[in-house]
């Protein structure tokens, strides 16, 4: 099975590190165009650089995710640069853990509305091209309780949830939407790598918890994002796909 996003137009929220780049960087060797958006422009700069090796068009616009008027401002951006929009990858996260009115206010906002937010600007784009694909990220904490960070688990568990709803709401455009709840995710800079570092016996613990023995790649994630957005899935919508090499069992 070979997946092509030639003449396609890709937009990733969040697409300048870790998940994001394998994402966007994964999409732009299977041919699309492709606009990425995160706050920090060293690496963003860094990641359309590298985006634009594979010979496609590259996009990248500074955004701050909690913000609306910024949101809209960049996805009208990057679809005038690209030329429309075919497919977006809601990728944010504000990883708001502590149970208290930060932690919640930064779950929200990012996580819950950054994604409704992206998704109600990009879909008249999408719709204009004749339909196409939304990716959530999700993540196996939307599966259960965490007593360790309740904020994120709930959110995530609502990106399940709104990815159902979307799913049904945007048939009528020939929209697909789907998600993806990725299992612990290692990366140069990441959440993980961090753990590894200040919290050696949460990093034990969690590695201990999957059955494959290791944490998972950004690249693996890509991978399944790239086939849930292509024609390969196209009778695939509403559905969220555990990514975790079994931690979730």
């Amino acid at each position: 099975m070979q997946i092509s996003f030639k003449g396609k137009k890709v937009v990733v929220a969040g697409g300048s590190k870790g998940i994001g780049r394998s994402i966007a960087l994964g999409f732009a060797s299977c041919g699309a165009d492709v606009s990425i958006c995160a706050r920090g422009k060293p690496a963003l700069d860094a990641t359309a650089a590298e985006i634009a090796k594979h010979g496609v068009k590259a996009h990248a616009g500074e955004c701050d995710l909690a913000d609306k008027g910024a949101i809209d401002k960049y996805v009208a951006a990057a679809a005038q640069a690209l030329g429309g929009i075919d497919i977006l990858v809601n990728n944010a996260s504000g990883f708001g853990q502590s149970d208290d009115e930060a932690g919640w206010a930064k779950s929200i906002d990012i996580d819950v509305m950054a994604t409704v937010r992206a998704s109600h600007a990009a879909i008249p784009h999408i719709d204009k091209r004749g339909g196409g694909a939304i990716l959530n990220l999700s993540s196996i904490s939307g599966h259960g309780a965490s007593a360790r960070s309740a904020p994120y688990a709930a959110v995530k568990a609502a990106i399940i949830n709104y990815t159902m709803s979307q799913a049904l709401m945007l048939v009528p455009k020939n929209i697909r939407v789907n998600a993806i709840a990725p299992g612990s995710i290692e990366f140069p800079g990441g959440v993980w790598e961090q753990r590894k570092n200040d919290n050696p016996t949460l990093y034990n613990a969690t590695l201990k918890s999957i059955p494959f023995g290791r944490m998972g790649k950004p690249e693996e994630i890509a991978n399944a994002a790239l086939f849930l957005c292509s024609e390969q899935a196209s009778w695939i919508t509403g559905q969220t796909l555990t990514v975790d090499g079994g931690q979730w069992l």
